[in-house]
């Protein structure tokens, strides 16, 4: 370049610099929509687990159901659900620490084409999975009007309040705005409250209020109704996992300059994991004598579950123990509900919103101030056994309490007023009959369940004249 003007070398540094900040751009937005759609891909592993999770004669109309939530939830957080999460207009005269204000129908003062985009197909995706979530609890006898409504409400208004409160920039309860709440803000790096608890606690008020499917509790043959193929438990589980590695690490948002972070979240969610799903195994194997495929599945959920908050932030080591303690809670919060005779049919609320308590908790013990820095900036905070400052485990409960409380105060009348107005629960009799041939034209796999086996015939039959 000796031999150019300087206003000719300048001009040529100017363009290498433009080509490598949408280098970096490009990289940063093929990222979000690779791990947008690994978190998306989630639906299938919910689909399976849900399906394989339940009787046969009501197989179809799960899957219909789990249809449904991507496309309901596609369709509400469009029109309102990212607006009322990250929706900002600086002409507001009222401030956004509640609820956003802009870009519903992805239009708007904050709308920017090169940016909102990928960000809201990954936001999506994460919507979506909350409102999945409700899906298994209420299994076996939710109405199909029912289950769409609260998919529309879920994923329009009340999970995205709760994402803007901890994930936005304006909301009261995040890390990222200028003075942070006990000067930390809550550290849910991948939504251990946002997505798991605002879910799992409304499976738990959803299944709570439609009551137990026939035959769970009362009458001669009370007891756990077993699902009817272990083989879609564990590919639904594996579909899981494997969408995880989307949900925790792609939480960077960037790729360049966050490979680091990115890669050490991989590392804690599968530490997490492996350590949920052996502990449980034994577990059960104490309690029950044998060895529960079915709750080695349910055990690496919680590990899975409960690494969501802390993953960016803790070390390996951390990692296996947050797993070992979340299969633990999620044990004892199926205790809880079966105590309660709360029939929640594929163990949604205390793989969920029991294990995500406990994962929000979290980083308020193991979060390495190391790991804060590269993950937020520059955090002036860390977890309790590296500095014994109780201020982050203050703004963790805080947050835990808020999330609890909003989804109890908004999904409980909810499906309280349609269950008054005998729109949440099928009629008796199709339930007993099973939703598929109710509603779905009949079985999911082509054949008649209450079909009565035929003897075969004694006697050969006549031969057929010529």
């Amino acid at each position: 370049m000796s031999s150019l003007s300087a206003e000719q070398q300048e001009e040529v540094a100017q363009m290498i610099a433009d080509a490598s900040a949408n280098s970096t751009a490009a990289a940063d937005t093929h990222w979000v929509l690779y791990c947008g759609t690994l978190v998306f891909l989630m639906q299938a592993g919910f689909a399976m687990l849900c399906a394989g999770s339940i009787r046969a004669k009501n197989a179809q109309n799960i899957l219909l159901k789990n249809l449904l939530d991507a496309c309901v939830g596609a369709i509400w957080f469009w029109m309102t659900g990212y607006g009322f999460a990250y929706g900002a207009r600086t002409d507001s005269q009222w401030g956004n620490w509640f609820i956003g204000n802009d870009l519903f129908f992805l239009n708007g003062q904050g709308f920017v084409t090169k940016d909102a985009f990928h960000n809201w197909f990954f936001q999506f995706a994460f919507a979506a999975t909350a409102a999945t979530i409700v899906s298994g609890a209420v299994a076996e006898r939710c109405s199909m009007v029912a289950y769409a409504g609260y998919s529309a409400f879920l994923t329009g208004f009340v999970y995205p309040v709760v994402a803007h409160w901890i994930w936005s920039g304006d909301g009261w309860l995040s890390a990222f705005i200028h003075d942070p709440i006990f000067n930390v803000g809550v550290v849910d790096f991948a939504g251990c409250g946002v997505v798991h608890m605002v879910g799992g606690a409304a499976a738990g008020v959803g299944a709570y209020i439609l009551g137990p499917r026939l035959g769970r509790f009362g009458g001669e043959n009370a007891g756990p109704i077993k699902g009817h193929s272990m083989p879609l438990v564990v590919i639904g589980t594996f579909l899981l996992w494997v969408g995880w590695y989307g949900f925790n690490p792609g939480s960077t948002l960037v790729i360049v300059d966050a490979d680091v972070v990115a890669a050490k979240t991989a590392v804690t969610t599968t530490l997490a994991a492996a350590a949920g799903g052996v502990t449980n195994l034994f577990i059960h194997y104490k309690l029950t004598h044998t060895y529960d495929v079915a709750e080695m599945c349910n055990g690496i959920l919680a590990g899975l579950v409960s690494i969501t908050s802390a993953c960016a932030v803790v070390e390996p080591w951390a990692a296996l123990v947050i797993g070992f303690v979340g299969a633990w809670v999620y044990t004892a919060g199926s205790k809880i509900l079966v105590a309660y005779y709360i029939d929640d049919a594929v163990n949604a609320t205390p793989v969920h919103f029991f294990a995500g308590a406990w994962g929000l908790l979290a980083p308020a013990f193991f979060a390495r101030p190391e790991n804060m820095r590269a993950a937020y900036g520059n955090h002036s905070r860390a977890g309790l056994f590296y500095t014994g400052d109780f201020s982050m485990l203050g703004c963790q409960l805080l947050a835990l309490v808020s999330v609890t409380a909003w989804v109890v105060a908004l999904m409980g009348p909810f499906f309280l007023a349609m269950n008054r107005f005998g729109l949440f629960r099928v009629p008796e009799d199709m339930e007993i009959d099973g939703l598929d041939s109710s509603k779905h034209g009949g079985s999911a796999y082509g054949f008649d369940l209450e079909a009565k086996v035929v003897p075969a015939a004694t006697t050969a039959p006549a031969p057929a004249e010529v």
